[in-house]
């Protein structure tokens, strides 16, 4: 099964102090720790156990700039077979959709069998997998937390509301977003970092994958930031004392002050 998984270089926030800039535009980048986003670790993990269990290879991409290879190098570190970066000026700026028009270019590029994304990344939206699977016309399973290969297709596991799960049947070739917690993502050792370090990523641009400028990055943008904010801090909560009959008759008397209960 050829395989393709969709990475993103992303803000650590396990290592980083997350601030919003003067200006409100973004946040602070000086100095920041970047990694690969957790959601794409995942998915890359259960790309290499299902190539592991039944054949083929996995190729990591990533939209990005310069700094994009390294994370690229990582996953490959990691056990992906091969890796591609989809680098140029013009999609600098991507909304949702500008990015999922430039990873679908590179799917038209290859001949896999699966697409697989992180649930989401650093900015929430949640939306790159399921667009990306429209523009293919793809079938797209999302939040996809069990994954078992058939002939010709698949059965996966979602998380749904409630704690509840939802199994279903999926043709192949098909787009999966993939949930935190399917698997345990393999550690990454020196010794694979080193084989890695050396092998030929190759790069492509608008012009090698025929995406017109005016279509993606900031000019084919319909979704634009306007601003970061931290919210202001509410009241603080109140620590109710004594024991459990004292608190549970404070506890009453101050939901019906507040018309919780009557």
């Amino acid at each position: 099964m050829e395989i393709l998984v969709c990475v993103k270089r992303v803000p650590d926030t396990a290592e980083n102090e997350i601030a919003v800039g003067k200006d409100g535009t973004d946040i602070v980048r000086d100095d920041l720790v970047y990694s690969v986003n957790e959601w794409d670790n995942y998915a890359v993990e259960e790309a290499i156990q299902i190539r592991d269990k039944v054949g083929g290879s996995v190729t990591v991409v990533s939209v990005g700039d310069d700094d994009a290879e390294e994370i690229v190098r990582r996953e490959m570190a990691m056990g992906a077979d091969t890796g591609v970066i989809m680098k140029d000026a013009a999609f600098e700026g991507s909304d949702g959709l500008g990015t999922a028009k430039i990873l679908a270019k590179c799917v038209s590029m290859g001949k896999y069998d699966l697409v697989l994304t992180g649930a989401m990344a650093d900015d929430g939206a949640g939306q790159v997998g399921g667009m990306l699977a429209a523009l293919l016309d793809w079938p797209y399973a999302s939040v996809v937390n069990k994954v078992e290969a058939g002939s010709g297709k698949l059965t996966v596991g979602r998380e749904i509301e409630g704690g509840n799960q939802e199994m279903n049947e999926i043709d192949l070739p098909c787009v999966l977003s993939i949930q935190t917690g399917i698997n345990e993502p393999r550690y990454v050792g020196i010794r694979g970092i080193r084989k890695v370090a050396s092998v030929e990523i190759p790069c492509h641009g608008k012009d090698a994958c025929g995406l017109d400028a005016s279509a993606v990055g900031a000019a084919g943008a319909k979704v634009k930031r306007l601003a970061y904010f931290v919210p202001a801090l509410g009241a603080g909560a109140e620590m109710i004392e004594g024991s459990a009959e004292e608190q549970a008759d404070k506890l009453i008397e101050l939901l019906k002050a507040k018309g919780g209960i009557k």
